[in-house]
């Protein structure tokens, strides 16, 4: 069986397993969505109640509502809101919107600056910005996204006031809007950074011994040129694969952030499902972000095989 056939068997195994999780976790968790729906200001008698069951499809046995659940994918539904009143798609949509702006430009700026500072700190360990670097992000590695939010929020918002402690713009502005959105960027950068950092000054200590890299010294080349011009390349094939996995990470680690700012996009809209037993929008949610992530990972191998000859030799001989 040739290479691209196990991935591609691969990557619709953890499809199917992606749909099989998110149509039973919302089914698992405690609570009624009948009774969450009506609120415990009123009283419904049971007859009513069985009837907005049998109108929301929730009285059917498990196994009819996965049926129901596949045909509404294969027909790219995702279901009706029965709290916002709205079909699915158009709110993830109109959601997720902001929080991919928020979380690919965290992604970027922390690939770069992580990178960046980890390839120096890996090429010249021995040097005391090295050690203070790889000190300082090691720090910023072990701090929750969410507890560094609170801090950046109370220091920066709430005693010095130097930016908005909630919301996504005053007046529909870029100016307003990144005045808004610098804080929690900030903060996923950094802890994104961090971690590529780490990685990449361990993959630069170790490409650094490889023969290529004498070779490139005894032909004369400076450090500068070793650096950015043979080993950089080698050595961000790690990073690819962390930003992969860690693309899920961050976008978890956003929704908490979004929670913290107040910012309304996909975190607080899936907090606010949760806690209204919301299945068709907690499902539609939580199938986006999991394809994003499957999406990532099939970017990552194409990336792979792009950068590295070994991989793309590997593909080409399986075919």
């Amino acid at each position: 069986m040739s290479e691209i056939v196990r991935k591609v068997i691969r990557y619709f195994a953890s499809l199917m397993l992606i749909i099989v999780i998110n149509f039973t976790l919302p089914r698992i968790m405690p609570g009624d969505p009948v009774k969450n729906l009506i609120g415990e200001d009123f009283y419904v008698s049971e007859e009513v109640m069985e009837e907005l069951r049998a109108e929301l499809g929730l009285n059917l046995p498990l196994s009819q509502q996965f049926t129901s659940y596949l045909s509404s994918l294969l027909h790219l539904d995702l279901g009706y809101s029965y709290h916002l009143h709205a079909p699915v798609a158009e709110i993830l949509l109109n959601k997720m919107s902001w929080t991919l702006i928020f979380v690919g430009v965290s992604v970027v700026i922390g690939s770069l600056l992580g990178c960046f500072f980890g390839a120096l700190a890996g090429w010249k360990p021995e040097r005391k910005a090295s050690h203070f670097t790889g000190f300082i992000f090691v720090v910023l590695s072990c701090i929750p996204p969410y507890f560094l939010a609170l801090l950046t929020l109370y220091i920066f918002s709430f005693k010095l006031g130097f930016f908005p402690s909630k919301g996504f713009y005053d007046t529909p502005e870029i100016g307003s809007v990144l005045h808004h959105l610098f804080l929690p960027i900030c903060v996923m950068s950094v802890f994104s950074a961090s971690r590529n950092f780490l990685v990449m000054r361990g993959s630069v200590i170790q490409e650094k011994e490889q023969l290529y890299a004498l070779y490139a010294r005894a032909k004369g080349l400076y450090n500068n040129d070793i650096l950015f011009r043979h080993i950089i390349k080698n050595a961000s094939l790690p990073i690819i694969t962390l930003l992969a996995l860690d693309f899920g990470f961050l976008f978890s680690g956003a929704l908490f952030i979004e929670i913290i700012f107040s910012l309304n996009g996909m975190g607080v809209m899936i907090y606010n499902a949760i806690m209204g037993k919301d299945y068709p929008l907690l499902q539609g949610a939580f199938l986006v972000i999991a394809l994003t992530v499957l999406l990532a990972n099939i970017f990552a191998d194409l990336l792979y095989a792009l950068i590295d000859p070994r991989v793309r030799g590997g593909l080409d001989e399986s075919i």
